[in-house]
């Protein structure tokens, strides 16, 4: 049975309130979750609901500023659900919380292509107190408090504006492209490559912010929306044109020279942003090979990773794309190399993909986005 939901008359939230709603069909799970929760100051439950079906009710008249939902459930599941969700609360952010996240189920990474901004394994029932409580209320607070920017508009609804003028010197070859993500980077990588024009044939290296079991059915997953090979890094690999890199979830992907070959190399040393994979040297490794011919794209992702290996990077004449606010479900990673400077510009992921294509030879070489426009690199 839902929670009673609040009436429509109840006074608005503080500013400061994250406002959330619980969607499991489990009542003992809601239960103790709705406890988490209300033990956190600056989270408040607006809604506890059995069913995908009741989710979409609430929505309809309440507002939303963390969904966390379940997988499994009858009736409604809640990959099934999920696109809904996210058409009927636009400025929501929905946080998969389910058992399936435990093995790096396809379930979960369908949820993250299909939207979804975060996930997190369920605990069995005795095991939600302690660290977990920790770490669910922090993700919920930072995607809660990840309003300011516009929600991620449909490529289809998305109006171009004027040209805008960007400093870019097209006239140089790719040779390797670069991209860094995390929190919300699955959707934004998808939007990426569907618009990359298919005669760039540089290989790609992905540093995805995920653990080491999702690897390998995200690579499944990207490979049906690419003609691409894609592969999970290995040591040793040979690094070829027309393929994809992903970086396993528990070492950085780097590229070597090896006479006159490039290989992937896999580093597991500590870095000084704790993160594991991290971009930071896999950039600064393209710009020891590749230099002014290596691009470097930020998506969308929480913290700074990127911003130091794309300094380094820029530095070594390479090019550096970050994504605009308006598309990220957090511009913690991108915000940081557009804050740095450092970014030639700030655009949507199929904005950057269309970039790049002017990048091949023959094309007209343009100084203009041809999608969203830049935003300031100043803080």
């Amino acid at each position: 049975m839902a929670r009673p939901l609040p009436l429509a008359s109840d006074p608005e939230p503080s500013a400061r309130t994250v406002r959330v709603m619980l969607v499991d069909d489990s009542l003992v799970v809601r239960s103790i979750l709705e406890r988490i929760v209300d033990q956190r100051a600056g989270l408040e439950i607006c809604a506890s609901v059995a069913s995908a079906h009741d989710a979409l009710a609430f929505l309809a008249r309440e507002p939303v500023d963390v969904v966390v939902l379940d997988i499994e459930m009858p009736g409604m599941s809640g990959i099934d659900a999920l696109p809904h969700i996210l058409t009927r609360a636009a400025k929501a952010r929905v946080l998969i919380l389910s058992s399936n996240c435990v093995e790096g189920g396809p379930a979960a990474i369908e949820a993250l292509a299909l939207g979804a901004s975060d996930t997190l394994a369920k605990p069995g029932r005795g095991s939600f107190s302690g660290r977990f409580a920790e770490v669910l209320t922090e993700r919920i607070m930072t995607l809660g408090n990840q309003q300011d920017f516009p929600a991620p508009v449909p490529v289809a609804e998305r109006r171009a504006p004027p040209p805008v003028a960007l400093a870019i010197d097209s006239d140089q070859p790719i040779e390797c492209i670069a991209v860094a993500a995390s929190t919300g980077g699955i959707p934004a990588f998808t939007n990426f490559l569907a618009n990359l024009d298919p005669r760039i044939a540089a290989p790609i290296l992905l540093t995805q912010h995920l653990p080491d079991a999702f690897m390998e059915f995200y690579a499944k997953q990207i490979a049906t929306i690419t003609d691409r090979k894609v592969s999970v890094a290995q040591a040793g690999m040979t690094v070829e044109r027309g393929h994809i890199y992903l970086a396993p979830g528990d070492a950085h992907l780097l590229v070597v020279k090896n006479g006159r070959r490039h290989e992937i190399a896999l580093d597991r040393r500590a870095v000084d942003n704790g993160c594991c994979p991290s971009a930071d040297p896999m950039l600064d490794s393209v710009a020891d090979v590749y230099g002014k011919s290596g691009v470097a794209v930020i998506l969308s992702g929480m913290g700074r990773d990127g911003v130091i290996g794309a300094a380094r990077l820029k530095e070594a004449g390479g090019t550096i794309f970050a994504q605009a606010p308006e598309s990220c479900v957090i511009w913690g990673m991108p915000g940081a190399v557009a804050k740095a400077g450092i970014a030639a510009a700030t655009l949507n992921p199929d904005a950057i993909a269309l970039m790049l294509g002017s990048f091949l030879p023959g094309r007209h070489k343009p100084r203009w986005a041809p999608a969203p426009a830049n935003r300031p690199t100043a803080s």
